[in-house]
């Protein structure tokens, strides 16, 4: 094959990827639609109708309630399994786009040399850390977030940021551009599971506080307790990774591409801030004993830090940045 062909599957395949992504997340919506009208804990009464999540439901006199209860549940296991067979078959559709997009530059090249391709492969670790954890942490919970942020960032990805493939800038021709970027993107995508879990926390809590009723998706939830552990977890291990992307392997490489390590670029600033917010949420746990609603709110600092680092700066800095790879439609859209 030809570099333009790969190319040309590169996109195909991101295509394909979106249009299942998008399958995932209905057969997950439809999943969590139906447990609107399933009660976790309370049993139906025997009755003509009972009440569900506030509305009635008919209930047919040949059927006894347990079976339907069973029937429901047996149909949101099915769509959960669906959505997370397709959400598998995306991702395998996603490795492809990525791995293509780097056979398709001459020379062949690593596939994140600008803002299109870093967004493409740290979408795809971010499924396949969700992927990864699934079984492990019960994150069935996490399927429509987890789908619904990707299809959304592809979105944007596709429309605004992308870029035909070129030769990799002399500043990027280096390992430790590698190096660098696999472990920021790593960080990137745990971050963001982290985030996310952080995020459901708050809206949790405050649904909670409400008195809210004990159907549908929030109240499937795991407890607050297990929310904030899942989101400590998955930051505490970004956090290292972060750490030696931005601070070691980081500097290592502006050394090697510019002859120094720190220039005080918008870009470096931004990654120091991130660390310094991450780093408070770390110790504000251990010391103060900072959990629940207040980490969460930090951890969401930290997250906005981190996409404003990787978007914000393109569009508020632009040329500014020795780190600036946007597309030239930003350029455009900037003015």
């Amino acid at each position: 094959m030809s570099h333009d062909h790969f190319e040309l599957l590169s996109n195909q395949a991101l295509a394909a990827c979106a249009v299942t992504y998008f399958l995932a997340l209905l057969a997950h919506l439809y999943q969590w639609a139906i447990a609107r009208s399933l009660p976790i804990t309370a049993s139906v009464p025997a009755t003509a109708t009972a009440t569900a999540g506030g509305t009635d439901t008919i209930v047919r006199t040949d059927q006894a309630p347990g079976e339907q209860l069973d029937e429901k549940s047996d149909r949101m296991a099915m769509f959960s399994r669906i959505g997370v067979t397709l959400t598998v078959l995306g991702a395998c559709f996603h490795f492809v786009a990525v791995v293509s997009r780097g056979l398709a530059a001459d020379p062949v090249r690593v596939p994140w040399g600008n803002m299109y391709e870093f967004t493409m492969t740290g979408t795809l670790v971010v499924v396949v850390a969700y992927l990864a954890l699934y079984r492990r942490y019960s994150l069935d919970w996490l399927s429509p977030v987890v789908t619904g942020f990707v299809i959304i960032t592809l979105m944007v990805d596709v429309l605004f940021l992308y870029t035909p493939v070129v030769p990799l800038r002399d500043a990027l021709q280096s390992y430790w551009l590698i190096i660098h970027v696999v472990a920021a993107i790593l960080a990137t995508g745990m971050f963001t599971i982290g985030g996310m879990s952080s995020a459901l926390y708050l809206i949790k809590e405050r649904w909670l506080a409400k008195g809210k009723t004990s159907t549908g998706y929030l109240a499937r939830l795991p407890d607050l307790a297990a929310l904030d552990r899942m989101a400590y977890r998955t930051q505490a291990f970004a956090f290292p990774v972060w750490t030696f992307a931005a601070l070691i392997a980081g500097p290592i490489w502006a050394q090697h591409a510019w002859g120094r390590y720190w220039g005080w670029d918008p870009k470096e600033i931004w990654a120091f801030i991130t660390w310094v917010v991450y780093a408070a949420y770390l110790h504000s746990r251990a010391t103060a004993g900072w959990k629940g609603r207040n980490a969460a709110v930090i951890a969401l600092i930290g997250l906005a830090t981190l996409w404003f680092n990787f978007i914000g700066i393109n569009f508020f800095f632009g040329s500014g940045s020795m780190h600036s790879y946007a597309a030239p439609v930003l350029t455009v859209l900037l003015h």
